[in-house]
């Protein structure tokens, strides 16, 4: 385990690039590993998650390079090709590969085995099972529907109309790709808006997807058996990433920070309206569209925040940023309560249950309910801190970064446990707080 002490720094100034977005790096390999020719990817984020999706994409046969100028090539091996992978397919902390590549299996005649990490190896994929099992997939997982788990494809897969249960982009994702080489039309039904990275991508590496409202839900039909065309794709900066130093900045004093190149796609864009109804001073300079995603420049100037009722409705947009919203809360002036917040249950950790006894531990004043906390904000007061203790971080890379940016506003700094997590979705993470605090 690798302890970390973030303490105060000073001011975050200047102008900082975070990794390039998760969610759209792991497609990115996936979609060009699917392509007849050769991609090339700029931006792809480096972090282990992303290179297990590239490590189980080869094993299918897609030739996959790192370039020297950090560029990716892949020459695709085809939809309807894809070959038996010779061992097991290890996801390391992964949910996002796990899922998705389960969908691209579940409709190619092979058959290929899924594991994963301890954390991972916890979370639910029952979701995903139930859905591919309709189109005609063999699903052998452990018990309680978990990794290690084993699939067998269907050819042909049967195509299926699935309403999704819960919001998650990763059910939609793995049910539209297992829809890619199923003969016909595979509907996905959509109640709660989810991130449509996927959809965006599909479309422009050639496949046909129509996206339409019935009855005042999303409809996303694909057109099966795809064939998928080549394309250059730039990753935007991560928003999840970006999300920590937006929070960091708002909530240090004397700071005006600009974070280059941040993807602003509607369905991830939650945290800057919440911290916006919050009071925040967060500028977005120079938008534009980059490979059928908007991006900006988000300029963040500390400033006194206030307490809010976050609308549960926008959950789905910032799920993977309430870590660090809950930070934000606990140096904000009066109360913020969240809830319809059950999906941070299964996550990397409960990060429900994680953050409210991380916050507590470090002074700050937390209710945990069944769906969600209730804060109670310092006013802009510094925490108090962890001048003996570690904080525990249950092994969750997202609780670790938050209990960093905590430790930035706090009298005796905070002790995280372990911080070797980080590295699954943020490498560069604590160069660059260094950086930003010169």
């Amino acid at each position: 385990m690798t302890s970390h002490r973030f303490s105060a720094l000073g001011p975050l100034t200047g102008a900082i690039s975070v990794p390039g977005d998760k969610s759209i790096s792991h497609r990115s390999l996936m979609f060009a590993g699917l392509a007849v020719g050769r991609s090339t990817i700029a931006g792809l984020l480096e972090g282990e998650d992303v290179l297990a999706t590239a490590a189980a994409m080869r094993a299918f046969g897609a030739q996959i390079a790192r370039n020297e100028d950090g560029t990716w090539t892949v020459d695709g091996v085809g939809v309807g090709s894809l070959l038996e992978p010779k061992t097991a397919l290890d996801m390391g902390n992964s949910g996002t590969s796990t899922r998705l590549l389960m969908g691209l299996v579940a409709s190619h005649a092979i058959t290929a085995t899924f594991v994963g990490d301890a954390s991972l190896s916890g979370r639910p994929m029952k979701r995903v099972i139930d859905p591919l099992a309709m189109m005609g997939a063999g699903i052998e997982a452990s018990a309680g529907g978990t990794l290690p788990l084993m699939l067998r494809g269907a050819s042909p897969a049967v195509p299926i109309t699935y309403r999704l249960p819960v919001a998650s982009a990763q059910v939609k994702s793995a049910v539209l790709l297992a829809g890619l080489n199923t003969p016909g039309i595979t509907r996905v039904i959509e109640p709660v808006p989810t991130r449509d990275h996927t959809e965006r991508m599909l479309t422009g590496f050639g496949a046909k997807l129509e996206v339409g409202v019935e009855n005042g839900e999303t409809v996303i039909a694909i057109h099966g058996e795809a064939d998928l065309k080549p394309m250059d794709v730039t990753v935007p900066g991560d928003p999840s990433s970006a999300a920590f130093f937006m929070v960091a900045a708002s909530i240090v004093p004397g700071s005006d920070l600009t974070i280059r190149n941040v993807g602003l796609n509607p369905t991830r864009a939650g945290l800057l309206a919440v911290l916006r109804q919050m009071g925040a001073d967060i500028e977005e300079v120079n938008p534009r569209e980059v490979g059928g995603e908007p991006v900006a420049d988000l300029r963040v100037r500390h400033a006194q925040l206030t307490g809010v009722d976050v609308d549960p409705a926008i959950a789905p947009s910032m799920i993977d940023e309430f870590p660090v919203l809950f930070v934000a809360a606990a140096l904000a002036k009066g109360t913020t309560r969240t809830s319809g917040l059950d999906e941070l249950r299964v996550k990397e950790s409960d990060r429900l249950a994680t953050m409210a006894a991380a916050l507590t531990s470090v002074g700050a004043r937390v209710e945990e309910h069944e769906d969600g906390l209730t804060i109670h904000g310092t006013g802009g007061e510094p925490l108090r801190g962890s001048a003996n203790g570690r904080v525990k971080t249950m092994l969750d890379h997202r609780i670790a970064m938050s209990m960093a940016v905590a430790g930035l506003v706090s009298r005796d700094g905070v002790m995280v446990d372990d911080t070797a997590p980080i590295n699954t979705s943020f490498p560069t993470f604590m160069p660059l707080l260094e950086e930003a605090a010169r």
